[in-house]
Formats: C-alpha cells, structure tokens, sequence
C-alpha cells in the first residue's frame, strides 16, 4: 500500500468535499480516503499495483477540482 497526500485547488463547501471523497473511494485498489477542506488536500491509501496517482489525479480532476501537482 501507498499514501498520498494530494493537494487540491478550488473546493469550497461540504459538496465539493463529498464529491472528491466519492470519486476515490470508487477507484478500484483505493483502501482509505480522507479529505480535508479547510487545508484543500485529499490523503488516499491505494494499491499501486491496483492503481495509479495518475489515475487518482485524474477522477479528482473530472469532478471539476484542480490537482495541485
């Protein structure tokens, strides 16, 4: 297992919160997801055998949300 911690650019409210938190927890050979608001960042435990961090930027990205790389 690998954790990242990913920052994340415009989120604002609880929706945008629960939208990333949603679009991680749904990849498959991601384990634990953890999103933090307040300090804009996504903490995601993941298989990389399973998936990538590409992978994990990119389903933050195509809920609208920029991935601070």
């Amino acid at each position: 297992m690998r954790t990242e911690t990913i920052k994340i650019a415009g989120m604002s409210c609880q929706h945008c919160e629960n939208a990333v938190n949603n679009a991680l927890k749904n990849l498959n050979g991601v384990s634990k997801v953890e999103v933090n608001l307040p300090d804009a960042y996504a903490r995601v435990e993941f298989d990389e055998r399973s998936i990538s961090l590409k992978d994990l930027w990119a389903a933050i990205e195509e809920e609208g949300y920029k991935v601070q790389r």
